[in-house]
């Protein structure tokens, strides 16, 4: 399993070592990925990560297939990561690695707009502020890192995450504003034509991932995707029963993944 994780996460978030627990456990060989910048790689690209960026998990597929003896892998991708594998899923589409069996996504942010306006809604003031304050270290770490990269400047006057991604990660990442990224790095746009047997998990009162109906329309189309919506879960808190398992920590969502990956 090669495991992606969400905006401002990395290796060592607690939703990434309950998979990596839990397939190695199953038997399975497991790679959780950083993105670029994240898990203290900053000084290892002048880049930034972004949610476009499908190609880096591809090209981490290609280094783990350089090993001969795997010979299946599966992508699993919470939050933004969820956006990232399902988003590569599609754009393989029948023509992906023979190794490739299965992709799962947590609470994929794959209508990355509508996320986006969400969260600067008055009740998720508080999860928009954090995620910002993260955002503006790092960008902050990289300008050090690399000297005349980075204009501090565009920082001024950010108060939204839509705002943030219309003056750094667009204008940086070769973007012509927010709408343009949003649009051409949403999931949503090829989750049709994702060809291996795929797990998406949702939860209803997720705060501020929003699926639009023309999505669900499109994945529940598509034969080969298992779609889950739950009451409950909130943003990749899903809690469940515990199956008697002394290992087992009750975080359903990272259990059932698992579960579906070696299911096929």
């Amino acid at each position: 399993m090669i495991v992606v994780h969400g905006l401002e996460g990395s290796s060592e978030s607690q939703y990434m070592l309950g998979v990596a627990r839990n397939g190695l456990a199953a038997g399975m060989n497991v790679v959780l990925m950083n993105q670029r910048n994240c898990g203290g790689m900053d000084a290892c690209a002048p880049t930034l990560y972004n949610s476009s960026l499908s190609g880096d998990i591809a090209a981490v597929v290609r280094s783990v297939l350089e090993n001969d003896a795997v010979s299946r892998f599966a992508l699993i991708g919470f939050s933004m990561g969820g956006n990232l594998v399902l988003k590569l899923a599609g754009e393989w589409g029948r023509e992906g690695p023979r190794e490739f069996r299965a992709v799962a996504a947590v609470c994929p942010a794959m209508d990355l707009a509508a996320s986006a306006d969400a969260l600067h809604e008055p009740r998720n003031r508080l999860y928009e502020y954090y995620f910002l304050m993260q955002l503006f270290r790092r960008i902050r770490h990289k300008a050090r890192l690399f000297p005349g990269k980075f204009d501090l400047s565009r920082l001024r006057g950010i108060s939204s995450l839509r705002m943030f991604d219309d003056r750094i990660t667009a204008y940086y990442c070769g973007f012509a504003g927010a709408d343009d990224y949003y649009a051409r790095a949403a999931a949503a746009n090829v989750v049709d034509r994702i060809a291996v047997p795929a797990l998406i998990i949702h939860a209803a009162n997720d705060p501020f991932i929003r699926i639009q109906p023309e999505t669900v329309r499109r994945i529940e189309a598509n034969p080969h995707i298992t779609y889950v919506e739950t009451a409950d879960g909130g943003h990749c808190a899903f809690l469940g029963m515990r199956n008697g398992d002394p290992a087992d920590d009750g975080r359903w969502a990272e259990r059932e993944v698992v579960e579906f990956v070696a299911a096929q």
